[in-house]
């Protein structure tokens, strides 16, 4: 890992304290017996797995709505669960837990935190079939967020290194301790951090009023895990990321050997391009490869094939160039 100069260390420090976690109150899909109310969840009879999402920092389980509702359409039970925020251990020990409930096999995916949430929260369930990381964070054991944020440039939270905290961010006292604090994306930022102005304004003020906050602690705490070492995992890179910055996620794509596609889209790609971000998934639950590959598959394009179409040809490909790439620091 290189070595991060302090003055790099100050400016991305809050920018962990900001990218979130990911997890899980039930604004479920597809409702089986977990959803409607106490119980394990009976196998879905469509014999698909269960597709559960996980979103991140300053966003929500609506965020998933198009992607819930084009994945039930193919037949596909689904979870949207609303991520607690608070900690990495916290959030990820409740993921696992609602995990428990879902009977059969799981694709898990997660967005921004959200994807350091699966990687820990998918430890050592056999279930967990496939991880599909949205522009999210695919941290090694022993990992923050952190040392993540800090690996490139690219992020456009904080324009002052010497500053508290992120000149982008809102810090509310929730508490009298130095860290009892909620974290907002300030309103006059949302749109160009969150969604690099690619929704039409009145969209993104709807989207910075209902932000959900994270604590500074959510990004400071190292990864117990790295699920993505055992179980093959999935990447959508988002070519525009303004929030963890998108060489970031080049790194922890290509390191964690994902089959990855590259789209030209905001941190916030749920929200652009839905029809990617499921057809990823489509990808990742029709895969039956029996061993996680030592090399991903990285695929560069302006815009993928359209979800339907894809469930028309069986999910066999995306429409995409595609080329091997290795590991690199």
């Amino acid at each position: 890992m290189k070595l991060i100069r302090s003055s790099l260390t100050r400016r991305i420090l809050p920018i962990a304290v900001l990218l979130p976690t990911a997890a899980l109150a039930v604004t479920a899909g597809t409702a089986t017996a977990a959803e409607r109310g106490g119980g394990s969840a009976e196998p879905h009879e469509s014999g698909k797995p269960t597709v559960v999402l996980v979103h991140g920092a300053w966003a929500d389980a609506s965020g998933w709505n198009e992607v819930s509702e084009s994945l039930q359409a193919r037949g596909y039970p689904v979870v949207a669960t609303a991520n607690p925020l608070r900690s990495l251990s916290g959030d990820s020990d409740y993921l696992a837990a609602r995990l428990k409930a879902v009977k059969g096999p799981i694709v898990l995916v997660g967005h921004s935190y959200g994807g350091a949430v699966i990687t820990n929260a998918a430890a050592g369930n056999p279930d967990v079939k496939s991880l599909v990381y949205i522009a999210g964070f695919a941290p090694d054991k022993g990992e923050d967020t952190l040392k993540l944020a800090a690996k490139f440039p690219g992020s456009r939270l904080t324009d002052d290194p010497d500053a508290p905290v992120p000149t982008s961010l809102h810090a509310v006292p929730i508490g009298s301790g130095p860290t009892d604090v909620d974290l907002y994306i300030k309103p006059d930022k949302f749109s160009d951090v969150f969604l690099s102005n690619r929704l039409d304004r009145s969209k993104a003020r709807v989207l910075a009023a209902s932000q959900r906050p994270v604590t500074p602690v959510a990004g400071g705490e190292p990864s117990k895990a790295a699920a993505w070492r055992t179980i093959p995992s999935w990447y959508l890179v988002a070519t525009d990321d303004r929030t963890i910055g998108t060489e970031n996620l080049r790194y922890m794509a290509k390191r964690a050997g994902s089959t990855t596609v590259e789209v030209d889209a905001p941190h916030a790609v749920m929200e652009t391009d839905p029809g990617a971000v499921t057809d990823l998934i489509l990808q990742a639950a029709h895969d039956s490869r029996p061993s996680l590959a030592k090399t991903g598959t990285t695929t560069r394009t302006v815009a993928l094939g359209s979800a339907s179409a894809l469930a028309v040809a069986g999910g066999a490909a995306l429409m995409v160039r595609a080329r091997r790439s290795g590991y690199g620091a």
